[in-house]
Formats: structure tokens, sequence, C-alpha cells
């Protein structure tokens, strides 16, 4: 009974670090974001990938802060994959997390991207 008891110990420690990671699921900015852009949520592509936002003119990835490099890809599938401009909306639950906006705006510059990038949460 030792044994069981301390797997589930360990396990609610490991589930509250997760829930902790982030005030709110990527879903919740997800969907009020695309709603008040008038957009529609979770599009299968034809590649059978799955576009977060679609807007009459983007198509749009929702990623955290610290995932802002792999947003740019996961963007850039979703408007080969529609012919829609690209749009990243990055989700920054602390201000230290602006650093993060920053380097995917230098990226897409740097690199004259097709990608529109919008931050929300705390700039």
């Amino acid at each position: 009974m030792g044994k069981i008891a301390f797997f589930f110990f360990v396990a609610i420690l490991f589930l509250g670090d997760a829930q902790a990671a982030s005030l709110h699921p990527e879903k919740y900015y997800q969907e009020k974001w695309c709603n008040e852009h008038k957009g529609k949520t979770e599009v299968v592509l034809t590649n059978n990938t799955r576009a977060d936002c679609i807007t009459d003119s983007n198509v749009i990835e929702f990623d955290f802060g610290k995932k802002w490099a792999e947003s740019i890809g996961q963007a850039l599938n979703y408007s080969e994959q529609t012919g829609k401009r690209a749009g990243i909306v990055l989700i920054m639950e602390d201000a230290s997390e602006s650093k993060y906006l920053l380097r995917v705006k230098d990226i897409i510059k740097h690199f004259r991207l097709p990608i529109d990038v919008w931050g929300i949460g705390k700039l």
C-alpha cells in the first residue's frame, strides 16, 4: 500500500507543476482572441494538421512565449495549406516573456517572412 500512496503523491506533484506552468490553457487565449477577430478555431487542414484560428485574412498559430521558434514553422505550414497569410499570436503570461515576442519579430523581419504577429497577455 505504501508504494501506491507514494505513486499518487508523486503524480499529484507533477500534475500540480503542469497546471502551474500557465495561468490558462492555450485554448482559453485561442478562443477569446479568435472570437474577438471573428475567426474559426481548430480547423483541420488537408494535411491533417489543425490550425488554431482562421480569420478572413490569416491562418494563425497560438503559442506560449517560450515556444516562439516553433510557432514560426507551424504558422508557415498553415499558410501553405490554406493560401492565407500566416499569423502568430504569442501568449505572454509574465512581463519577462516579452523577450520572446521581440525574438519572433526579429526573425520574421530578418528573413522577410510573410507572417503577422500579435502579442497577448502581459506585455
